[in-house]
This record gives structure tokens, C-alpha cells and sequence, in this order.
């Protein structure tokens, strides 16, 4: 194994968008970065881009429990620590509930929660190696409030959000410290190809780039003590808004914000 002290990151869904761009942001400062996706090719690309002292990347299907192991394994060979894990992976289903089919909605479970789940539980022996680990799990505005025609989408963000509390509190006597990110839209090929169709994004609009969020998940990650972060950390000001309201108005006019927002 690596004796390195260059701080590391293992990045699911780092084949394109904010995985992406939190790969090469984390790159460029020095860290080394672990590329992990179902698209094996795009991954070794940019670890060809980045380099191999700054780079390693595999295939990881994260809603494969079996998968975690070796990903983290040639992770740790390569790096040596693992001083963040930043659970990204995620897909979306665009939808009226009861249009999209059983088993898509199966899959986004699979990989937007469980694959968190898989990911924490598997990489957990690890983290409490490396003194002040961090998880940063990639949760969403839509876990604010139940989002129509993305109701499935924002109950595994919902949760992902429940999760990120439980274990921040669990895991403190491990100094790992656990915390979210919660954009709005973000200008990536998922916003653009699934979620533009929603009534919300066409009058909210797509205000955020995946380099907006790279940005919030270096300030997590960066400093070297991680006492003071915040828990939950929306992005833009629109999310922001969002969040601090959700916290002070009542549930009927949360509701009835969102309902108008999404044309209902």
C-alpha cells in the first residue's frame, strides 16, 4: 500500500458532471482523486488526462454492494487514505408517479440511496483510518419538499438527507465528519436530458454549473479541520432561499409554493 500524505477522494459518478468537475477541481489543487462509474471508458480517460500520480479509476456500479470492496481496495493501493468520500452517483426519473415504470423506480432507489448506503457501510473500516475523513453525499433542493414529477427522486434525497444527520452524529466518536450538498438545478447532461421537461425548471430556471457545486464540496473537504462545517450546504441563492423558508413557513405554504412552481 501508499504511503502517500497527498490527501485523497473517492468520487462515484465521476465520469461526467459534478463528478467530473469536482474530480478536476480536487486535481488541480493537488489532492488525488479515485475516478469510480458504470462508464468505465470515460473514467480512464480522465485519469489519462489527469495522470496516474494524480489519478486512479475502475468501473463501479454503486448499487452493487459486491462491486465496493475491490473499487475501494485499488483505491487504497493506489492512495494510501481516503480523507473524503463524496457519494455522487445518481439518476433521475421525470415523471407523473404512476408513468414511469415499477422497475425504474426500483433503480433509482438502488443507486440514489442504497448505493449511499453501500458506499458509507463498505467504506466506513477505511475512513477511520485516515484522521478527519469526511463524507460528503450529494443530496438536492428536492429534498426540501416533495418534488411532483420527481416524487421518487426527492424521497431518496429525503432519506440521503436523514441519513447524512444520523451518521454525522454517529460517527463523530470516529472524527469522521458526514455532511450534504443540496443544489437546485444544475446545468448537466442529467438536468438537460430528464429534468428539463418539469414546469419548475422552466420558471426557476437552470441557474447552477456542476463547477458551482465543485466549488461548495472543496470548502467542505478542504480545511483541515472540519469542526464548524455545516451540515447541510445548499448551493445558489435560489436553493438557499429555498432552504431557509422550508424552515420557517408552514408545510400548507410550502405546498402551495411548490404546487404553483410546478404548474399544479
Amino acid at each position: 500500500m501508499s504511503t502517500r500524505s497527498q490527501r485523497s477522494i473517492f468520487i462515484t459518478g465521476a465520469a461526467a458532471g459534478i463528478g467530473r468537475a469536482v474530480a478536476e477541481r480536487f486535481a488541480k489543487a493537488g489532492w488525488f482523486v479515485g475516478l469510480f462509474d458504470v462508464d468505465e471508458a470515460a473514467v480512464r480517460a480522465l485519469c489519462d488526462q489527469l495522470g496516474a500520480q494524480r489519478a486512479v479509476a475502475g468501473r463501479l456500479d454503486v448499487a452493487d454492494p459486491a462491486q465496493w470492496g475491490p473499487a475501494l481496495t485499488a483505491f487504497m493501493q493506489a492512495a494510501g487514505r481516503i480523507d473524503v468520500l463524496f457519494n455522487n452517483a445518481g439518476i433521475a426519473v421525470t415523471a407523473p408517479f404512476e408513468e414511469a415504470p415499477l422497475e425504474r423506480h426500483h433503480r433509482l432507489i438502488d443507486i440514489n440511496l442504497k448505493g449511499v448506503l453501500n458506499g458509507c457501510h463498505t467504506a466506513l473500516p477505511l475512513l477511520r483510518q485516515t484522521p478527519g475523513a469526511r463524507v460528503i453525499n450529494m443530496c438536492s433542493a428536492s429534498a426540501l419538499f416533495g418534488q411532483p414529477m420527481l416524487s421518487t427522486y426527492s424521497a431518496t434525497k429525503a432519506a440521503v438527507r436523514s441519513l447524512t444527520e444520523a451518521l454525522d452524529i454517529e460517527w463523530q466518536k470516529y472524527d469522521i465528519r458526514v455532511m450534504d450538498v443540496l443544489p437546485l438545478f444544475v446545468n448537466t447532461a442529467m438536468v438537460r436530458d430528464e429534468v428539463a421537461k418539469m414546469k419548475t425548471v422552466q420558471t426557476l430556471g437552470v441557474r447552477l454549473t456542476a463547477d458551482d457545486v465543485a466549488q461548495t464540496v472543496w470548502r467542505l473537504a478542504a480545511p483541515a479541520s472540519a469542526r464548524g462545517l455545516p451540515l447541510h450546504s445548499p448551493v445558489g441563492w435560489q436553493t438557499t432561499l429555498f432552504y431557509v423558508a422550508a424552515k420557517l413557513t408552514p408545510d400548507s405554504l410550502n405546498r402551495w409554493i411548490t404546487a404553483k412552481l410546478g404548474g399544479h
